[in-house]
């Protein structure tokens, strides 16, 4: 049995002035630090060895990658004190469009409670000139697809430092949820999940503890 372990990056900066951050790159708060490296923790805690390390090109799962891979103390994938890192744009957060930069209660007084809610909760309705989550699905799961799947049918263990739009895509893809669920499903910062699977396909999933 082989393991995906889905890690969202800890707490940024517009995480806790309540932003829509989207593909801005927005540092990690103290508070997210410390989650990455209590992830690095119990990675090392649950004995799990991870052979391929994923992420977007933002530097929030970046950093969240570096610092639990360190704490975990995976030398495998330290090179010249530097993580090895697969990084791509198509593991990115959904772009949010107009609203990035805008903290959500003001967003909500503008445009309205409900219209708000329905950008945010909706699967295939995007906010102004941004990204729905269908349309993050669509950029995520060809990737995975040809990149990640691949290993995990060699039976790789792997690590996906991403954020919580493009972590629901891969959700999907993995058949945990469908469609229609997902907007429903929260994922806390700095909190491994981890998936077991028989190469690709899914046996069960927990978060470490």
């Amino acid at each position: 049995m082989n393991k995906l372990i889905l890690l969202r990056h800890g707490q940024s900066q517009w995480n806790l002035e309540n932003k829509f951050t989207g593909w801005k790159n927005v540092p990690l708060t103290e508070k997210g630090e410390m989650e990455a490296k209590k992830a690095g923790e119990l990675i090392k805690k649950n004995n799990i060895h991870i052979d391929f390390i994923f992420s977007s090109i933002l530097e929030r799962a970046n950093k969240t990658a570096e610092i639990a891979i360190k704490e975990a103390n995976l030398q495998n994938l330290i090179n010249n004190n530097k993580l090895i890192l697969t990084k791509h744009e198509d593991l990115n957060e959904r772009d949010y469009g107009d609203l990035v930069g805008l903290n959500k209660e003001e967003t909500a007084n503008k445009f309205g409670k409900e219209q708000v809610h329905i950008w945010r909760r909706s699967y295939d309705t995007p906010p102004p000139n941004g990204e729905s989550l269908k349309d993050v699905v669509e950029r995520v799961s060809p990737y995975f697809k040809k990149n990640i799947k691949p290993l995990l049918v060699q039976n790789n263990n792997i690590l996906i430092a991403a954020h919580g739009n493009s972590l629901r895509a891969m959700m999907i893809e993995l058949g945990m949820y469908k469609p229609e669920e997902i907007s429903s499903i929260e994922l806390p910062t700095g909190s491994p999940l981890c998936i077991n699977l028989e190469g690709s396909q899914l046996v069960d999933f927990f978060y470490l503890s």
